[in-house]
């Protein structure tokens, strides 16, 4: 028993005297693991099962120490128990902000979320901030555990299982109710009818507003790395042509706009996402397309919009959307009353994303049945009707243009 305590020591007093070492292990272990996801490697699947299992052990963490006590008659120093806690949030917070970094859409509200991930990082490595402010206060600490737990979840679980975004997210967010219900239970004891009622209508907000605020939340991993929007499209090599920021009304309405997306998802996902097109703020068309993991460039997509209102004039996007409406990023052009030529991209046709890098460019949609396109022959998808866009299926066989 000397011996064991003695090591306990040890371990707790190398803890303290170095505590960078388990924040940079926990950064170094969230990129290995997002670039393992990027290649396909089996081994991000045993990375993310591990973070889960560290956060099973947390929510046991009280009645196993009771049950360790009563068998051992020995108690594990209060110490050793609060700095596993802080490694197991600094392990969990740095494996999934590489993930939240590459899928946020900066310049939108999902901004507010991966900060606040990074906020919750830095607490979780600097001991006076972690210590003093955050662990006294237990609703806030609680709710600093919860973020990290639901943040865990929306990475880990199209990853080990393959669920949705759309499925991860619902069960993300039933978790982290439940889970917030004894953390609510042991910051505001329950003593009346009246207190319970409130934890009780505190949780249901708590899930309120997770679900209202879904747009907040990057779909962790998916992300797009070639886009475009374009007026020609090369069915053969399925590439866009150059990439517009502006065009003129008459043009899109001759010939309409490809929008052109490429999605990065992990192996073995299949997911559903919505080209969905909008002039000046305004929704005129969604388009479902169906689009499967495991290709390193990105699952190709496209759909090409004709039927342009009459009075196309103005400011456009086409948002890519998830089932659950989390966006993936952002297209973005002008139609203009002019005949000028459309002014293209510098960059080329195809704009590719670089890691972090803004995925908002250029887009616009309208209400259409849709195609993907996978790397192997796509199945049969039947025509759109003459007044529809056209959805286009990787490798799949040219679709006959319409009048």
């Amino acid at each position: 028993m000397p011996e064991w305590k003695s090591l306990i020591t040890r371990i707790t007093g190398l803890m303290k005297r170095y505590p960078g070492l388990i924040a940079a292990g926990g950064f170094i272990s969230g990129i290995a693991s997002f670039i393992l996801v990027d290649r396909q490697e089996g081994l991000a699947t045993w990375i993310a099962v591990v973070m889960l299992l560290s956060w099973l052990w947390l929510m046991v963490e009280s009645s196993a120490m009771v049950l360790f006590t009563k068998v051992f008659k020995r108690q594990i120093p209060s110490g050793l128990l609060r700095y596993g806690t802080q490694m197991i949030h600094q392990e969990s917070l740095f494996f999934v902000l590489p993930f939240f970094f590459i899928t946020t859409t900066w310049n939108s509200a999902q901004a507010v979320f991966t900060g606040l991930l990074g906020a919750a990082g830095l607490i979780s490595i600097i001991d006076p901030l972690y210590y003093k402010w955050l662990a006294p206060r237990r609703w806030l600490f609680m709710a600093l555990h919860t973020l990290t737990l639901f943040a865990a979840l929306l990475t880990a679980l199209p990853i080990i299982v393959h669920l949705t975004t759309a499925q991860s997210y619902k069960l993300s967010l039933g978790i982290a109710m439940l889970l917030s219900f004894p953390s609510l239970i042991s910051a505001f004891p329950v003593t009346s009818w009246r207190r319970g009622a409130g934890v009780v209508a505190a949780i249901l907000v708590i899930g309120g507003a997770g679900w209202l605020l879904r747009s907040w939340v990057p779909p962790a991993t998916l992300w797009l790395t070639e886009v475009a929007v374009s007026t020609d499209f090369d069915n053969k090599n399925r590439t866009p042509g150059d990439s517009v920021t502006q065009v003129s009304a008459s043009q899109v309405r001759n010939s309409g706009l490809y929008a052109y997306t490429s999605i990065n998802a992990p192996r073995g996902l299949d997911e559903r996402i919505y080209h969905v097109w909008r002039h000046n703020g305004k929704e005129v068309d969604r388009i479902a397309l169906d689009i499967h993991g495991g290709r390193k460039e990105g699952y190709r997509a496209w759909t090409h919009k004709r039927n342009f209102p009459a009075d196309a004039v103005g400011n456009w996007q086409v948002r890519v959307l998830t089932e659950d409406g989390q966006m993936i990023g952002v297209l973005r052009f002008e139609v203009t009353g002019t005949d000028q030529p459309a002014v293209t991209r510098p960059s080329g046709r195809l704009i590719r994303l670089k890691p972090g890098g803004d995925t908002n460019d250029s887009g616009t949609e309208e209400a259409a049945p849709q195609r993907s396109e996978p790397d192997a022959k796509a199945p049969e998808v039947k025509e759109p009707e003459a007044s529809k866009p056209d959805v286009q299926p990787e490798d799949a066989a040219p679709a006959p243009e319409k009048p």
